[in-house]
């Protein structure tokens, strides 16, 4: 597979930097607001945002983790015995408006076992959908993100990958090319 950069460590800063801003604007001081990172990497993605939204002098948001392995339509298809990781909530979403959190939105099925997921604590005011990158043409649901970073035209068989710098020297987003 050959990798091209997608966005530099400078345009994801950017990218970063104008997502917290259009939260501010929407969710004021963030007091009925539940940010909601999906496991693995769109956890990551909310820890990035939290970060920033402390700088700005915002630092009580209510935040959790949530895995979505169990609620996915196609857990039951692998062969390998599946990993889930752990579920954060240690709020009620009751009344509260959610923004979930991902990387990437590919298909959007993880975003619709997630809304499933959601369920299990309380039935939130309003849910918003925040992603790092967007791979528009490739959606099999009728799920469109609320806060976009980028858009991306990928083939299929292609992946978009999000190096964050707590894994590596640089926050950088690759398009691995699937050579036929």
């Amino acid at each position: 597979m050959a990798s091209k950069i997608l966005l530099s460590k400078q345009h994801v800063s950017i990218i970063l930097s104008r997502l917290c801003h259009q939260l501010m604007e929407r969710h004021g001081d963030f007091s009925n607001t539940v940010l909601v990172g999906l496991q693995p990497r769109g956890t990551l993605l909310m820890v990035r945002l939290l970060d920033l939204l402390k700088e700005e002098g915002i630092d009580s948001i209510a935040s959790g983790k949530l895995d979505t392995t169990f609620f996915r339509d196609d857990f039951r298809r692998s062969e390998k015995p599946l990993h889930a990781k752990a579920t954060e909530m240690n709020v009620l979403l009751e009344g509260k408006e959610v923004v979930l959190i991902d990387d990437v939105l590919f298909t959007g099925r993880s975003i619709r076992s997630a809304l499933s997921a959601i369920d299990s604590y309380g039935r939130p005011k309003s849910i918003e959908l925040l992603v790092l990158v967007d791979r528009r043409f490739s959606r099999h649901l009728p799920i469109q993100p609320d806060y976009l970073g980028a858009q991306v035209d990928a083939l299929q068989g292609d992946k978009v990958k999000v190096v964050w710098s707590e894994a590596q020297a640089e926050s950088i987003v690759y398009l691995e090319k699937h050579n036929e």
